[in-house]
């Protein structure tokens, strides 16, 4: 593939140490991507002509640096016809690959990829990465070399022949040919994309070819298990040992919150007293390494206390024998069916069942959930708090209740009507004791009077709590 420009120039780099006699060095650039590297031939810079880039004079010395780096410059220039012979790309970190004696340049697409997972394989023993992660990079190099024998009957792709059309048409090899859903289809390209950017990183190539496609992730509805859900759950009786143990993991981690990676590692030594005096899980979780505390509720105790003797917990000095995951899923989906829950149980889903049904149900503070979930973010909670049926039910019925009493209030008469009311009956009364008796009206009459001017000034008042505490007054 022809490049757009390219150039190859020799220069003297000016070093720390000021000296005339310096290094030559060679840079070629292609398509605005610059690489260098030295010749490893040393001259003097009083004898050096910037302009023609070669030695000057006519000695042996001068004659003998000239002649090899016009020989370099067409060792250059034939190894990049042969490239455009074959059809191959042209980069300028292939060509410096070439001047250094690099048979094979790490220009292609695969290439990188096996060089990136290798990375992440020798990290997993440092505990920087999880040995999952390292699975699912290979998982998706495996897809993808999959996809260019499939699509174009190819071993491997250059960095520059990638474009939008590459990135469309392996979203839609993975839909179509391996069945992935949307959002799995999404994480095995933004593996791809992880390659993609380190090679832009080594300006091997200019740009990420991917930066128009745009994808948006399928929303799906994660629910927790409600109240009564977790209850039936806890209360139900296996004839098999088997159901039994993974029923109790499953509840520990709906009341602890935890992973199925963080209880399978959780250790005696990471449950601690705390603050309280009370026994809590201190430790650090394996997906982010952020710190959770969380203290113990007796439902989880209890477990604990069950399992402590267990072969599996004190062969592998455990707190719970937790099953592998694949296994640990496919019997919650046999109890699931026991029961009659309709969502497919899985390991996750007690973790989202703590973070809403458990804690925030309960009202447990948003961001104390947070920290006890090791979340990096109040966002990342929010996502896990699903608002239940019943929460909904809950608060739309005192919503009700509000509105039922607004209407009882707007039948209710208004207070100042019922004073004024008495106030006309309290004066047809001592009207007709003046006629009766022709005398004053009784004193007691007189003072009942005041009191009621005294509380309709009151009641016309806008300030209810100054009305509260003037009739205290009265």
């Amino acid at each position: 593939m022809l490049e757009s420009s390219f150039s190859a120039i020799f220069f003297m780099k000016t070093p720390e140490k000021k000296e005339n006699v310096r290094v030559v060095y060679l840079r070629i650039t292609v398509d605005g991507i610059p690489k260098e590297t030295s010749t490893k031939r040393k001259w003097d810079i009083t004898r050096w002509n910037q302009k023609t880039e070669r030695a000057i004079g006519s000695k042996e010395d001068a004659r003998s640096l000239n002649f090899f780096l016009d020989s370099l410059i067409t060792r250059i220039t034939n190894y990049r016809t042969d490239l455009i012979n074959n059809d191959q790309t042209i980069t300028s970190q292939k060509l410096i690959d070439f001047v250094r004696g690099k048979t094979v340049s790490r220009a292609k697409l695969m290439e990188e990829f096996k060089e990136n997972n290798k990375e992440i394989l020798a990290l997993v023993g440092t505990q920087e990465y999880a040995m999952g992660t390292y699975q699912r990079y290979e998982t998706a190099r495996k897809h993808l070399a999959d996809f260019l024998k499939f699509k174009y009957n190819r071993e491997d792709f250059e960095f520059r022949e990638l474009n939008y059309s590459f990135v469309k048409n392996y979203d839609f090899y993975l839909k179509t040919v391996k069945n992935c859903a949307n959002n799995t289809s999404l994480k095995y390209i933004a593996n791809l994309k992880t390659i993609v950017l380190r090679a832009v990183a080594n300006d091997i190539i200019p740009k990420d070819p991917f930066k128009l496609f745009k994808s948006k992730k399928t929303k799906i509805k994660k629910k927790p298990l409600s109240t009564y859900e977790l209850y039936r759950l806890e209360n139900k009786v296996f004839c098999s040992e088997r159901l039994s143990l993974i029923r109790d993991v499953f509840v520990f981690q709906c009341y602890t919150g935890l992973s199925y990676i963080d209880a399978f590692q959780l250790k005696p030594s990471d449950i601690r007293q705390g603050i309280d005096g009370r026994l809590w899980i201190m430790s650090c979780r394996q997906k982010s390494k952020a710190k959770t505390d969380i203290p113990l509720l007796p439902k989880a105790l209890e477990i604990i206390e069950r399992y402590k003797e267990h072969p599996l917990c004190v062969k592998r000095g455990s707190v719970l024998p937790v099953k592998s995951n694949q296994k640990m899923n496919e019997y919650l989906k046999e109890i699931g069916t026991l029961c009659n829950i309709v969502d497919t149980l899985n390991t996750h889903k007690a973790r989202r069942t703590f973070g809403s049904t458990v804690t925030l149900k309960n009202g447990v503070p948003l961001h104390v959930v947070k920290e006890m979930m090791g979340h990096s973010s109040v966002k990342q909670t929010e996502d896990y708090a699903i608002t239940e049926e019943e929460l909904i039910s809950s608060e739309m019925l005192q919503l009700k209740e509000k509105l039922d009493s607004r209407e009882d209030s707007a039948t209710t008469p208004n207070p100042i009507e019922l004073l004024l009311k008495l106030q006309q009956e309290v004066q047809v009364l001592s009207q007709r004791a003046v006629e009766s008796t022709e005398k004053p009206e009784p004193v007691g009459l007189s003072e009942i009077k005041k009191k009621l001017d005294f509380i309709k000034n009151i009641l016309l008042e806008d300030n209810q709590l100054n009305t509260a505490l003037k009739l205290n007054d009265l």
